[in-house]
C-alpha cells in the first residue's frame, strides 16, 4: 500500500496549484460579484491541458490518470470553485462517457475539440421534476429516419449557453422506466435548443447554470451513445466517476476555508493573545484539519479504485458524501473563527460558505449517497472477510 503520489502526479498538482494561486484566486471575488463566465480563463485552462485531462494524447488530451484529475480539480477549487466545476463537467460528465461508451468513430470525431478546449461540454440529466430519481425523467426521443428528435426540459445544466456538446438522457417511453432511457451526444448550437436565463444562485455564480428546452432537437443516429436502452446504465457509471470530482471540489473549498481560518487566527488578537493561542480556536482548527485529511484520502482512494476492474459505486458515494459534508462543516467553522468579519463579503470565507453548500446537493444529494452506500452494504456477503 503506497500513499505517495507519483512524480507525475506531484507535477500536475504543483502546476495547477501555482496557476490557480496566481491567475484564479486574485479575481475569484470579482467573478463572484459579476457572475460573468470567464471565457478568457477557460482558454488559458485549455492551453494547460486541463480541459482534456482524461482523454488520451492521441485524441488531443493530456492522458492523466483519475487521481491526477482529482488533484487538479482540488487545486482549482481551492482558488475558485466556480471555474473548477466548469472544468470538471467538461472532463467528467461529457468526455468520460464518450471515452467509456462511445464507438471509435465517435471518440475520434467528438473528443478532440473538447480536449483541446475548442468546445466546452456538459451533461443534460436533471429535469424540473426528475433530479435524484433518474428513472422518472420525462424528456422524450423518437427516431425520424437517420436522426433522433428530442423534446423536453432539462434543469440546472452546468455550462448551458457556453458549451456546445452535451451528453443528454431521454426516454423512448416514460412508462418503461429505466429500460426506456438512452444517451445521446447533442450539438447545442441548433434551433431546437433554447437556453433559459441563468439561474440566480447562492454560489458558484460565474459558473453558467440554466434550464434548457429541447424542441425537436436533432441528434444524428451516429451520435447515439451506446445502444438504445443503455442510457440509465451509462448515467449511473458516469455518476460513479463524476462524484469523485465533486468530492475533490469539496476538498478544495474546505482547504481554502482552513487556509483562511488559519491565516486569520494567526493575525487576529483577542484578550491579549492571537486567536490561535486560545485553546478553543486551536482545537477547532485541529478538528478541521483532521476531517479534511480523512476526506482527502478517501477521495484519493476512490480515484484510484475507479481505474481498477469493476465498479467503484460505493466508494465514490462514500467519498462524495464525506468530502461534501466535511467541507460544509469546515467553512461554517471558518466563518465562526472570523467572527463578525466572516459574515462580510470583504473576507473570502463568506464566498466559500456559499460555494460549499451545493456540494451536498449536485451529483446526488447526501441522502442519495447514503442510499447508494446502504444498498451496497445490504448486498455484501456477510460471511466474507472484511
Amino acid at each position: 500500500m503506497d500513499f505517495e503520489l507519483s512524480e507525475q502526479q506531484r507535477m500536475v498538482r504543483d502546476m495547477v496549484r501555482d496557476y490557480a494561486a496566481e491567475q484564479l484566486r486574485p479575481g475569484a471575488g470579482k467573478r463572484d460579484e459579476s457572475g460573468e463566465f470567464p471565457h478568457a480563463l477557460f482558454r488559458e485552462l485549455a492551453s494547460l491541458g486541463l480541459l482534456g485531462m482524461l482523454a488520451p494524447e492521441e485524441l488531443g488530451g493530456a492522458g492523466m490518470d483519475a487521481l491526477s484529475y482529482c488533484l487538479a480539480i482540488e487545486e482549482l477549487s481551492r482558488a475558485d470553485a466556480a471555474v473548477a466545476v466548469g472544468v470538471s463537467v467538461t472532463n467528467s460528465v461529457c468526455q468520460w462517457p464518450i471515452l467509456r461508451f462511445g464507438t471509435d468513430e465517435q471518440k475520434r470525431r467528438l473528443v478532440p475539440p473538447l480536449a483541446r478546449g475548442d468546445e466546452l461540454g456538459g451533461i443534460m440529466l436533471s429535469e424540473p421534476s426528475a433530479g435524484s430519481d433518474l428513472a422518472s425523467l420525462r424528456t422524450t426521443y423518437r427516431r425520424d429516419g437517420d436522426v433522433f428528435r428530442l423534446n423536453g426540459s432539462k434543469a440546472w445544466i452546468t455550462n448551458a449557453g457556453v458549451a456546445r456538446r452535451f451528453v443528454v438522457l431521454a426516454t423512448r417511453d416514460a412508462q418503461l422506466g429505466a429500460k426506456g432511457i438512452s444517451a445521446f451526444v447533442l450539438d447545442a448550437e441548433q434551433p431546437g435548443v433554447s437556453v433559459h436565463p441563468p439561474e440566480k444562485k447562492m454560489g458558484l455564480k460565474s459558473s453558467a447554470t440554466a434550464m434548457v428546452s429541447l424542441d425537436d432537437a436533432v441528434v444524428p443516429v451516429a451520435d447515439l451513445l451506446g445502444a438504445e436502452g443503455e442510457g440509465y446504465k451509462i448515467a449511473l457509471a458516469t455518476l460513479d466517476h463524476s462524484r469523485i470530482g465533486i468530492a475533490a471540489q469539496a476538498l478544495g473549498i474546505g482547504q481554502a476555508a482552513l487556509d483562511e481560518a488559519l491565516r486569520y487566527a494567526k493575525e487576529r488578537e483577542q484578550f491579549g493573545a492571537r486567536l490561535i493561542d486560545h485553546q478553543a480556536v486551536a482545537f477547532r482548527l485541529a478538528d478541521m484539519n483532521v476531517e479534511l485529511e480523512a476526506a482527502r484520502w478517501l477521495t484519493y482512494r476512490a480515484a484510484w479504485l475507479s481505474e481498477q476492474p469493476g465498479r467503484c459505486t460505493r466508494t465514490s458515494a462514500e467519498a462524495k458524501l464525506l468530502a461534501s459534508e466535511v467541507a460544509n462543516r469546515i467553512v461554517a467553522a471558518a466563518v465562526q473563527v472570523h467572527g463578525g468579519y466572516g459574515f462580510s463579503r470583504e473576507y473570502a470565507v463568506e464566498r466559500l460558505y456559499r460555494e460549499a453548500r451545493v456540494t451536498t446537493i449536485y451529483e446526488g444529494t447526501s441522502e442519495v449517497q447514503r442510499m447508494v452506500i446502504a444498498r451496497a452494504l445490504a448486498a455484501l456477503d456477510s460471511s466474507a472477510p472484511a
